[in-house]
């Protein structure tokens, strides 16, 4: 049942975007209704969206593949286990939980394939947005619309076996636009507006952008900005899906500190602070910044 890890990524793997697909479906029968909301040991909320995202994630890789899955809600996985993990799923069942409970739509469900420390396929799908981001090593990134590309999951499965047809992120950003940055929602602080404001310097007039989840490096590999700053602390399955999209439209994910690509299954799951650039980005070290 194992498959070589490249088999999976030409055509973006149907059954794990069905997997995210019909998570987003579970979300959704939640979202309209009472939330029943816990927090977790470091206060971040859990809901039952959450719950049953992850139990369907799990269930459906696990019965396609025989690659182990690291899913935020499982992460209790010792780095002992997982340290010899050369392929594997690593998963957020539902990623903006705030953003959920807030009721504006902006969350995410996150896939991603990791080989050999960095993500080769990444599947990101906003449910209420009805758009999927799907990225793979090699075969470029899309962007799937529901109601343009697709209706339900039937039509699903057609947009897949033709989105190689589809126009490659990013998109052309509209003419005379003037430098997007894209920043967090809920996690804006004083490095982060720093940031920007040298950017202003540097550039001139600057558009800010603000959206939730994982749509945030979505956003810079789709081409509707250039630059998005994470000065704050994230985790791996916060990144990893929207990391291969953003890397298969030709864009730059890096440590904020090194200038070098983020890895994955380290021993520490939090990632360091990272900048994510555009394709067209002139290329400047965090460090110039």
């Amino acid at each position: 049942m194992h498959n070589d890890y490249r088999d999976l990524l030409p055509d973006y793997c149907p059954a794990a975007v069905l997997a995210a697909y019909d998570a987003g479906e579970a979300i959704m029968a939640i979202y309209d209704g009472d939330l029943d909301i816990e927090y977790k040991a470091d206060q971040s909320p859990l809901t039952a969206a959450d719950k049953a995202s992850h139990e369907l994630i799990m269930a459906r890789l696990q019965a396609h593949w025989d690659l182990p899955v690291l899913s935020e809600e499982s992460r209790e996985v010792p780095y002992d286990t997982r340290r010899d993990w050369q392929d594997f799923w690593l998963v957020d069942p539902l990623d903006g939980t705030k953003e959920f409970i807030k009721h504006n739509g902006e969350f995410t469900v996150n896939i991603a394939l990791i080989h050999d420390g960095r993500p080769v396929l990444g599947i990101v799908y906003s449910p209420a947005l009805g758009l999927f981001y799907l990225g793979a090593e090699g075969a470029g990134a899309r962007m799937l619309r529901r109601g343009e590309h697709f209706q339900d999951r039937d039509d699903l499965v057609h947009a897949l076996a033709t989105a190689s047809a589809l126009p490659a992120l990013p998109l052309p950003p509209a003419p005379g636009r003037p430098l997007s940055v894209v920043a967090s929602r809920s996690h804006s602080n004083n490095a982060t507006e720093a940031f920007i404001a040298d950017l202003e310097k540097r550039y001139g007039r600057v558009e800010l952008l603000s959206i939730g989840s994982s749509l945030k490096l979505c956003l810079v590999a789709d081409g509707s900005a250039d630059v998005y700053p994470r000065i704050a602390p994230t985790m791996e399955w916060d990144t990893a899906a929207a990391q291969a999209v953003a890397v298969a439209a030709g864009c730059r994910v890096v440590d904020f500190g090194s200038d070098e690509p983020l890895r994955y299954n380290k021993v520490n799951l939090t990632n360091p602070f990272f900048v994510v650039y555009g394709p067209s980005w002139p290329r400047p070290t965090t460090e110039s910044i």
